[in-house]
């Protein structure tokens, strides 16, 4: 599965480079820092503390003539920041990061992940007697502890563990979560505490992890993050209404929804999750050439599924959809991806209509194609690009190579 992320820009769906595990595959901006000026009246950002008490200095009595302790540092990197320019009159501003390693700057396996998946856990189990612990899923497949080798016994759930895991994804990554200071009378002397977060935004968050659990073949991890990410998004439409990047967002986690249920073989629950994709997609303004390109991938996996269904009709009807969307698309960029992407859906209706016997439409579908890959030029690093249209126009010769007798009754 390779769709594009809903929430910052990313490569293609066609892009064929994969990045290694480690990397951060959605990388979110860092929330601003704001430095708030007290003449101005913004009000002050103030650092977390350190949950296990580190980096709190005790200040110095004058009056009794004992110095200042300083405690030891946090492990997790706490209150590095938190000295305020007194002489600027400036607070402080401390951009802390997840103390378990899911920041917006790079991904690192943390205690609550599966070693296997690499993604948060999920149906957490543990081995017997060794106690590692992974996704039910993950290790379904092994008779061995993937960690230490041990041989499993058995396999038990651990409810506490995955409990611990839920509430963590419950809270993590609340931006800028606001609280209003109610024990201040005076309106004008009310200041609004920002607890501020450069973890990865919610939703960005969970596709992570979805994406994660997919390419390990975890579908159902990855479907329990996709879904809880849908319900997010489906909320903030109720309150906010029915905005152009909300759109985009809800019809690319449906869409990813779809992949999860025909990589399990549920075609009509893909089907579903692909059309729902489909009716937000539509939404989003014509000039967004990602989300259209995704809308036109959408259109095209309906047809295959209806293709497969030996629904023919209703195939050649999402296809050319798709043919559109992609037509309408190349008069604004005509990019190398996007000429390819015409001519694979022109195959694909062709291929259609040469099953519903319409030779003749057939053949003039599988010849533009053709003349369309063969006049495109690609550069020397397009190494992937050519690759994908040298494969297209094998296809496209192979059909043309293979006409169908026109009856002559």
């Amino acid at each position: 599965m390779k769709p594009v992320c809903p929430f910052v820009r990313a490569s293609r769906p066609d892009d064929t480079s994969i990045k290694k595990p480690g990397e951060n595959q959605n990388k979110q901006p860092a929330s601003q820092e704001s430095k708030p000026k007290q003449e101005s009246g913004e009000s002050a950002i103030v650092s977390p503390k350190c949950p296990f008490g580190y980096g709190q200095e005790t200040k110095p009595k004058e009056a009794s003539g004992e110095s200042a302790v300083a405690s030891p540092q946090c492990p997790f990197g706490y209150g590095q920041e938190n000295k305020a320019k007194q002489e600027s009159g400036e607070s402080a501003t401390v951009s802390p990061k997840c103390p378990f390693g899911y920041d917006s700057q790079a991904f690192k396996l943390g205690p609550f992940s599966c070693m296997i998946c690499q993604a948060l856990l999920y149906d957490c189990s543990r081995c017997v007697p060794c106690s590692h612990v992974f996704c039910k899923a993950c290790l379904s497949r092994f008779k061995d502890c993937p960690l230490c080798g041990a041989d499993i016994e058995k396999i038990e759930s651990d409810m506490n563990l995955q409990n611990v895991v839920d509430r963590f994804i419950e809270g993590h990554a609340r931006i800028k979560r606001s609280q209003v200071n109610d024990d201040e009378k005076e309106a004008e002397e009310r200041k609004t505490v920002m607890y501020e977060d450069v973890s990865l935004e919610r939703g960005a968050f969970l596709v992570q992890q979805a994406m994660r659990a997919f390419r390990a073949n975890n579908i159902d991890s990855a479907k329990s993050r996709l879904t809880m990410c849908a319900d997010d998004i489906r909320g903030q439409l109720e309150r906010l209404g029915n905005t152009s990047e909300l759109c985009s967002q809800l019809g690319v986690v449906l869409g990813m929804l779809g992949d999860c249920c025909r990589a399990t073989g549920d075609a009509a629950s893909a089907v579903i999750y692909f059309e729902e994709s489909v009716n937000f997609l539509v939404k989003v303004p014509k000039d967004d050439l990602e989300i259209t390109h995704t809308l036109s991938v959408s259109l095209n996996k309906i047809g295959d599924l209806k293709y497969y269904d030996d629904d023919l009709e209703a195939a050649r009807s999402h296809y050319i959809k798709a043919l559109d969307v992609r037509r309408n698309a190349i008069k604004q960029q005509s990019a190398p991806s996007q000429i390819i992407d015409v001519a694979t859906s022109l195959a694909k209706v062709a291929d259609v209509d040469r099953n519903l016997g319409n030779e003749d439409a057939a053949i003039d579908g599988f010849e533009e194609a053709i003349k369309m890959l063969q006049s495109l030029e690609l550069n020397p690093e397009e190494a992937s690009l050519e690759q994908r249209r040298l494969s297209v126009l094998q296809f496209l010769n192979s059909q043309m190579e293979n006409k169908q007798p026109v009856s002559s009754a």
